[in-house]
């Protein structure tokens, strides 16, 4: 039989019809993947095929044969991702905010390449993004990777950044100002992604949404700040930092209804420690940035939480309910 011109395709092009045509409740018989093979200038006989399929397994796949009246059928029984797996990536993909809706598409598009077309279907009814607000920002995959540059180059950055204002646009801060920082760390939190960087300007770490950043360059100057970051935890900053938002940094004493201790313990996780106050409360100490958005948590657990110290604490949330309740109060 004389060979196909594209003969130095076979395995890829056997590998791609399996993974798209078969998983664990759908198969293809023999003639089938040489009538594929055909579609595409490529003559195999059976015998190499036999060979060729159990090659596949190079490729990241397992196939297997079966029979089944009187026919034989093969199908892939092991891939690089489990239908579970990609589901969860796709939920990931669907609901992050800080990847545009575009984006997001194109994404869940890619990794349906990696099912076949039975298991693609319930990817696509996997997603759920209809109505969440996502990021504008298409450049934000070319802003991560610029950051991670810089960090593994060593290297400070510049950027803009961008804010909303009232007719619902985005607009440069600051007239288009130049930051220069010294990247040193990426972390998703509340749904973004943000950029740990120590502040040349003001000399002490910040944080950046990164879906806000506009043209990102990295310069020829050497970071800063490493004596901060070689002791800097950006787990604990994260999870003191409420809505990322800034504040000082403070070791705050909580008394808390016992049926909340849920609450306390996803919010900043296990290896606090919780002591029994009166059978209906308990104590915990935790470390916090004093911030707006830390009173409104508090404030959001109703008579279920109370700060008991420092002072600081107590009277900045006497000040926070005081200030939103003055607007209450006007006629």
């Amino acid at each position: 039989m004389p060979k196909g011109k594209n003969q130095k395709l076979k395995l890829y092009r056997l590998y791609e019809y399996l993974l798209r045509m078969t998983d664990e409740d759908h198969a293809v018989t023999m003639p089938q993947i040489k009538e594929e093979l055909e579609r595409y200038d490529i003559t195999a006989d059976r015998k190499s095929l036999y060979s060729d399929i159990e090659e596949t397994s190079v490729l990241g796949i397992k196939v297997e044969g079966y029979q089944e009246g009187r026919g034989y059928y093969y199908h892939v029984v092991e891939k690089q991702f489990e239908l579970a797996e990609l589901k969860l990536l796709v939920d990931a993909v669907g609901s992050a905010k800080f990847i545009s809706e575009k984006k997001s598409k194109e994404l869940i598009k890619k990794l349906e390449n990696f099912a076949s077309i039975y298991e693609a279907r319930e990817l696509q009814r996997q997603v759920v993004t209809s109505g969440r607000v996502k990021t504008m920002n298409e450049s934000i995959y070319y802003n991560v990777d610029e950051i991670h540059r810089a960090i593994s180059e060593n290297r400070r950055i510049t950027v803009k950044y961008w804010k909303w204002n009232l007719n619902k646009e985005m607009e440069l801060k600051k007239d288009g100002q130049l930051y220069e920082v010294s990247p040193w760390a990426l972390a998703w939190d509340d749904e973004n992604y943000y950029l740990i960087a120590y502040d040349e300007k003001d000399q002490k770490i910040k944080h950046y949404r990164v879906d806000k950043m506009k043209t990102i360059t990295t310069t020829e100057n050497r970071r800063n700040g490493r004596e901060l970051f070689e002791r800097f935890d950006v787990a604990a900053y994260t999870k003191r930092s409420f809505g990322m938002y800034g504040g000082e940094k403070e070791k705050v004493k909580l008394r808390v209804k016992n049926h909340l201790v849920g609450v306390i313990i996803d919010r900043f996780g296990k290896d606090i420690s919780l002591h029994e106050d009166d059978g209906e409360h308990f104590m915990v100490n935790v470390d916090v940035n004093l911030s707006a958005q830390f009173f409104a948590w508090v404030f959001g657990l109703g008579d279920g939480i109370e700060i008991i110290g420092p002072k600081s604490a107590r009277e900045g949330m006497k000040q926070q309910i005081e200030a939103v309740g003055a607007g209450y109060r006007k006629p």
